[in-house]
């Protein structure tokens, strides 16, 4: 499965702020070509098939465009950037917008998905603990996306020094396609990732998993500050139709996985079976709901991993727009 370049880049300079219509408004959504992103998988499919969820009940003078990315930093690059104005996201990345921008630039509007990561390891490793990994070396997405976190703070807790760089273990932030292949030839001992790469590193490549992040937020939906100030009926109408749309695919999961298996197809310009989508959707749990507990988690996480200093004042984090 192979992304071209131009998706797996994600950098600003190909997702420039877009003129708004004059006849209504554009709404830009970013999102990645991952199973953990199903709400924006089948968005963007029935946008591309001309049956437009958010089009239909946003208005039909609202336009969405789809921009899509690699994982979670490069997104929140863009949402500050204001080249985009919502993404579904991971919560690690959403988090450290916040913080990095004082808890001015972003908020989390609604939860999305949860479960769907693992740490797969070779199929005749011995590795069991965090202790086990010095001297290995793990494939994260991207270095500060929510995996790639955990990894870091997970490896931390068994008393490894994991800096950003160097350290006991070494850590290779790599895009998701990429990472079959090298752990295929035994280039990585162990990748950190999420579905449905995890169902493909177990399939084609007889990895097996060591540990399995299956109740933790892995996918949220977040606005720009800007967009909910001037925007705010139309973010509150988005948030209420992501809530309809997950709704839908529980209630319609064999239609929804026929749309995420095309619309994977489509993005990553390769052939996705629907036993893999199956085999990849029963760890995947769908949920609306944003808890500002988790957070701490997340934030704990963070310290341990060297990526936040100081415990952020995380009150104005999620914003409820019912």
């Amino acid at each position: 499965m192979k992304i071209p370049m131009l998706l797996l880049l994600g950098t600003l300079s190909l997702i420039t702020p877009t003129a708004r219509a004059v006849a209504g408004d554009t709404i830009r959504v970013g999102h990645f070509p991952n199973m953990t992103h199903v709400q924006g998988l089948v968005a963007q499919h029935l946008s591309r098939t001309g049956r437009g969820w958010f089009e239909q009940r946003l208005g039909t003078d609202v336009k969405i465009e789809w921009y899509i990315y690699n994982a979670g930093p490069s997104a929140m690059e863009a949402i500050l950037a204001d080249s985009i104005d919502l993404t579904y996201v991971g919560p690690s990345p959403a988090l450290n917008a916040y913080t990095k921008s004082n808890g001015e630039e972003v908020r989390i509007i609604a939860g999305a998905a949860a479960g769907g990561a693992a740490l797969v390891v070779q199929q005749d490793s011995l590795l069991k603990q965090p202790a086990d990994f010095r001297g290995k070396t793990i494939a994260t997405p991207q270095l500060g996306n929510t995996q790639d976190i955990a990894c870091r703070a997970w490896l931390a807790s068994g008393g490894l020094t994991i800096p950003q760089t160097g350290g006991d273990a070494f850590i290779v932030p790599t895009a998701n396609p990429d990472q079959l292949a090298l752990f295929q030839n035994k280039k990585l001992d162990a990748v950190w990732t999420v579905e449905p790469w995890v169902s493909r590193l177990e399939r084609d490549a007889g990895g097996k998993i060591l540990l399995e992040q299956s109740k933790d937020s892995i996918t949220v939906l977040v606005s720009s500050v800007k967009f909910l100030k001037t925007k705010r009926e139309l973010a509150k109408k988005f948030a209420q139709a992501h809530r309809e749309l997950t709704d839908w695919i529980l209630s319609h999961p064999e239609e929804a996985k026929q749309m995420v298996q095309q619309e994977l197809a489509a993005e990553t310009q390769a052939k996705v079976s629907a036993e893999l989508i199956a085999r990849a959707w029963t760890r995947i749990v769908l949920t609306t709901e944003a808890s500002p507990m988790e957070y701490q988690q997340f934030v704990a996480q963070a310290q341990r991993a060297g990526f936040m200093r100081k415990v952020p004042d995380l009150s104005r984090l999620i914003e409820r727009l019912n």
